[in-house]
C-alpha cells in the first residue's frame, strides 16, 4: 500500500476544515496510508525572505519518496491525468509527498528540489481549502484508478 504524505505549512484552525480532512482521510484509508505533516508557520519573523527560508528548510526535511509541489505555475492536469500520475508513481515508489507552501509561497531551494509541480488552476486558494482540494483530488484519483462511479 502506497503512503501519501502531505506536507503543508500551518494547521487547520476551523472545525469544518478538520471535519472535511477527517472524512477524506477515512475514504482514502482503503487505498493508501495518508500522513499529514504540518510545518509551523513562521509568522514570528517580519522579513518575508526569512519566513520562506525557515519554512523551506522544514519542508525539505519532511520530503519522502517522489515529491510534487502544488504551485500556481505548475502543470495543470485533468483529474484523469492526475490519477494516471499517481498510478505511475505508485509503480516506482512506495510514497508520494505533496507539498503545499505557506502564504508567501516556498523558497527557491524547495522549487529546485521538487521538479514536479502541479497546479489546480490559476486562482489562489486559502491554504486550508487547497489542502481539502488536494485530498479530494487524491481520493478522486484512486476512485478513477479503481474504475469507480465516483468520477463522472
Amino acid at each position: 500500500m502506497i503512503t501519501i504524505n502531505i506536507v503543508c505549512v500551518g494547521n487547520l484552525k476551523e472545525k469544518f476544515w478538520s471535519e472535511a480532512e477527517k472524512e477524506y482521510l477515512k475514504r482514502l484509508s482503503r487505498f493508501c496510508k495518508v500522513v499529514v505533516k504540518e510545518v509551523e508557520e513562521q509568522n514570528k519573523y517580519e522579513v518575508v525572505d526569512k519566513i520562506i527560508s525557515v519554512e523551506g528548510e522544514k519542508i525539505l526535511s519532511a520530503l519522502e519518496g517522489k515529491s510534487i509541489l502544488l504551485d500556481i505555475q505548475g502543470k495543470e492536469l485533468t483529474s484523469e491525468q492526475f490519477a494516471s500520475k499517481i498510478k505511475d508513481i505508485s509503480l516506482k515508489s512506495s510514497s508520494i509527498t505533496f507539498v503545499i507552501g505557506g502564504s508567501y509561497g516556498v523558497s527557491s531551494d524547495v522549487k529546485r528540489k521538487i521538479e514536479d509541480k502541479v497546479s489546480f488552476g490559476k486562482v489562489t486558494y486559502p491554504h486550508n481549502l487547497a489542502r481539502i482540494i488536494l485530498l479530494e483530488q487524491i481520493y478522486r484519483a484512486f476512485m478513477i484508478n479503481s474504475n469507480s462511479k465516483y468520477h463522472k
